[in-house]
């Protein structure tokens, strides 16, 4: 036998022994799988540091070679946590699709606001002031969309600000301003709700409770409106994953409201050219694993009002169900965000950008 011939059949032994290790593995995780359901019959934590441990001093000892052990401990580490997982999803999910998924529900969810589907294929625009200030600038901003046919007022009554000397909004005051303005132009309305102990009053003002990015993994919050039948608009994390994001998703779905937006709206990196950055990727990787409408804000995604319209443009065309921005009757003497809010001209000129550019698309649609 010559040496080639020697070196195919080691590899061959080494190859039958990996498919060994692969079967041993499995067993493992069905066994690791039990463990797991009867932790959870008997109250006892997952995760048990102390028993990692023991298992890691018993590798050590019966470590018979070549391997070191800082290696095996690696490798073994690798396979606790795995088994972890497994535990985990067993315990909370016993490996039922996530209602978010496209495993669960292959069609696409349209969410109907005030007349509007969310979801259906045709581009949707929420648009409005970042915060309430009075009742004369909610209108006049809601009179300027009016003459675009579009009905969807977004507007913050409570503002969770970085400082905490900024304006923080009107509160109740300002739910009730765009509660009497949406119903002077008969529009739905959109805005964020802090906490639990604002949802009860404010659902009598609003049409779409809005669970901004500072709180997507605030889990009461989350948990609470997924218990009423308002639709919820979800904003991603400013540092949130994707995975997270669908996470945060699923703590409204298992509650039982089914009518979950999710909205992209910039993360953070260490680009500083914009006040965000916008993950324009999002946008067809939640479409394909979720079957929730994805609308993205390009407003407080890019902090720039130089690309506002690139941006919705980017969105549309990668399959984005609708556009999230911001204007005000006088942006330069807005209470929040003066720099990043459209006046009422650069409005029309973003709207009629985006309609020619949307009326071309469908004229002249790509050929995949």
């Amino acid at each position: 036998m010559n040496k080639m011939e020697t070196l195919n059949n080691l590899r061959i032994d080494v190859e039958q022994l990996d498919n060994e290790i692969l079967s041993l593995l499995s067993k493992r995780g069905e066994l690791v799988k039990k463990i797991g359901l009867t932790k959870k019959e008997l109250n006892v934590n997952i995760f048990d540091p102390s028993r990692e441990l023991e298992l890691l001093s018993k590798i050590d000892n019966n470590n018979p070679g070549p391997y070191n052990i800082e290696s095996l401990k690696r490798i073994f580490k690798e396979i606790f946590a795995a088994s972890k997982f497994l535990q985990y999803n067993s315990e909370l999910k016993e490996n039922k699709p996530f209602l978010f998924s496209r495993d669960y529900k292959s069609e696409d969810t349209i969410v109907n606001v005030n007349g509007q589907n969310i979801g259906d294929g045709i581009p949707r625009f929420i648009i409005g002031p970042c915060a309430v200030e009075s009742f004369e600038q909610v209108q006049k901003v809601a009179a300027e969309m009016s003459k675009r046919g579009l009905n969807l007022l977004r507007g913050g009554a409570f503002k969770p600000r970085t400082s905490p000397y900024d304006f923080q909004g009107l509160g109740i005051d300002g739910l009730k301003i765009l509660s009497s303005v949406s119903k002077e132009y008969d529009m739905g309305v959109i805005t964020e709700i802090m906490s639990t102990d604002q949802l009860e009053e404010a659902l009598e003002y609003i049409d779409v409770i809005q669970v901004g990015a500072r709180n997507m993994q605030n889990f009461s919050l989350l948990k609470a409106v997924g218990q009423t039948n308002t639709p919820v608009l979800l904003k991603r994390g400013l540092s949130a994953t994707i995975e997270e994001f669908k996470l945060a998703a699923e703590y409204i779905l298992a509650e039982g409201n089914t009518n979950v937006i999710l909205c992209e709206r910039g993360i953070r990196t260490y680009e500083t050219a914009t006040r965000n950055t916008l993950d324009i990727s999002a946008v067809p990787i939640l479409k394909q694993e979720t079957h929730l409408p994805v609308v993205v804000d390009v407003t407080h995604s890019t902090g720039r009002k130089d690309l506002l319209i690139p941006t919705a443009k980017a969105a549309l065309a990668i399959g984005a169900d609708g556009i999230m921005a911001e204007v005000h009757p006088n942006p330069a003497i807005a209470l929040s965000d003066s720099k990043q809010q459209m006046n009422f001209d650069e409005f029309n000129h973003f709207m009629d950008a985006i309609e020619t550019f949307s009326n071309k698309a469908v004229l002249e649609p790509v050929n995949s």
